[in-house]
């Protein structure tokens, strides 16, 4: 039997199925994936002179690797890089917002710890004035034989809290291409060689660790090859004022490492 509506019935169902579309939720649009970056001035950005205003002394900058990547992949970033920080700062002052939610951490810090700034500082000294070669041997021995622990239980923590997030840590460029340009600094070829093959340890150590736990290292060496201290570009400062952004990436330096970081936030 075929049943008919009549025309005010039809407009009543009509009527009623509209309006159940109106009150049915549209979908919501998906959250942004959350990107957490931890480290030291070298992630935070320190270098390109430009600083988030509420930063502070950590001296956080929308030039940084970190807050590139993030804008390209479209990613809520947690930015708690630091100017200054160690392996135990980032322990004690930048775990916090890890958790199980975070899909991507990237973390650079070692060098704080290896006490590169003072050794730069050393090296950097006429010979008669300073002791490059000490400032090298305790750094490296430091290297050797103390960040490595301290590297396995970050590492271990970060993973812990952040169960299921990849993440990318960041190793440190060559600071020289053979070549002292820079009035008022007085390094030597051999102490440029020594500098250099001391970033390399370190990235070793850094590697080692980061395998360990499964996590990705990137190793920005080849990628400033050309670019150091007095390079063509170069994407390094070398002596600056203020001394501080000395020694750092530049804005250019800084997109360099996100496009290393950048081809693995998949």
């Amino acid at each position: 039997m075929t049943v008919h509506f009549t025309r005010p019935l039809a407009g009543l169902i009509g009527a009623a199925v509209l309006g159940a579309a109106l009150l049915t939720p549209t979908a919501a649009h998906a959250a942004p994936p959350v990107y957490v970056a931890l480290g030291d001035s070298y992630a935070s950005g320190v270098g390109t002179r430009t600083y988030i205003a509420d930063s502070g002394s950590c001296q956080r900058s929308t030039k940084s690797y970190p807050y590139l990547d993030a804008g390209r992949v479209g990613a809520a970033l947690t930015f708690v890089a630091c100017s200054g920080a160690r392996v135990a700062d980032v322990t004690a002052n930048q775990l916090g917002p890890l958790n199980s939610g975070v899909k991507w951490v990237t973390l650079q810090v070692g060098g704080n710890d290896a006490g590169f700034s003072s050794v730069i500082t050393e090296c950097a000294k006429p010979s008669w004035l300073g002791d490059c070669t000490s400032a090298v041997n305790t750094a490296q021995a430091t290297i050797n034989n103390t960040i490595p622990g301290r590297l396995n239980t970050l590492y271990a923590t970060v993973r812990s809290r952040a169960t299921t997030a990849k993440v990318i840590i960041v190793g440190y460029p060559r600071l020289f291409n053979g070549t002292d340009c820079n009035a008022g600094t007085f390094f030597s070829p051999d102490e440029m060689t020594r500098l250099n093959a001391t970033a390399d340890l370190l990235n070793s150590k850094l590697a080692t660790a980061a395998g360990a736990v499964g996590f990705t290292f990137v190793n920005p060496t080849s990628a400033f090859v050309g670019h150091a201290v007095c390079g063509s570009p170069e994407w390094i400062n070398g002596l600056s004022n203020p001394v501080s952004e000395s020694y750092h990436p530049n804005t250019t330096g800084q997109t360099g490492f996100a496009n290393l970081v950048d081809d693995h936030l998949t």
